[in-house]
């Protein structure tokens, strides 16, 4: 992430690396917030709109992926900055990462079938975690 800012001539902030260091660190799905309230501790002067401008532009140059729920709203992954599965729970919400198949092959397919020009994708699975199933069978 940081050579990529620096090739593109972005500055290397104190603040920029916190949040560079939280995402590519993260082993969950942080939300802008999230990221804000770790920043926050060792920087307590930054703001939230300079964690959004630059979670927005590592986004941007495809650092982090955006994952966008309603229910739970923005989520990102700078672990694997690139389109992939996930599973998401329904009730405690809890988001996977899922290595299944080639999804750049069905993308490749469904172009050819379509004519369309595949920019890019989003593949979401939504069910009940273990977890939750085994607190369900308790109850």
């Amino acid at each position: 992430m940081i050579n990529k800012l620096k090739d593109l001539d972005f500055r290397i902030t104190p603040q920029r690396l916190a949040v560079l260091k939280i995402l590519a660190e993260s082993t969950g799905y942080p939300s802008v917030e999230d990221v804000f309230k770790q920043v926050e501790h060792n920087f307590p002067t930054t703001s939230l709109a300079t964690i959004y401008k630059t979670v927005n532009l590592l986004k941007e140059i495809g650092e982090v992926v955006e994952l966008d729920f309603s229910e739970v709203g923005n989520r990102y992954d700078g672990n694997r900055p690139y389109p992939h599965p996930h599973l998401i729970c329904t009730k405690c919400k809890t988001i996977m990462d899922s290595d299944v198949g080639n999804l750049e092959d069905l993308s490749k397919e469904l172009a050819s079938k379509t004519g369309y020009e595949i920019l890019n994708h989003r593949l979401d699975f939504f069910g009940i975690c273990p977890h939750c199933q085994r607190s369900a069978k308790r109850s």
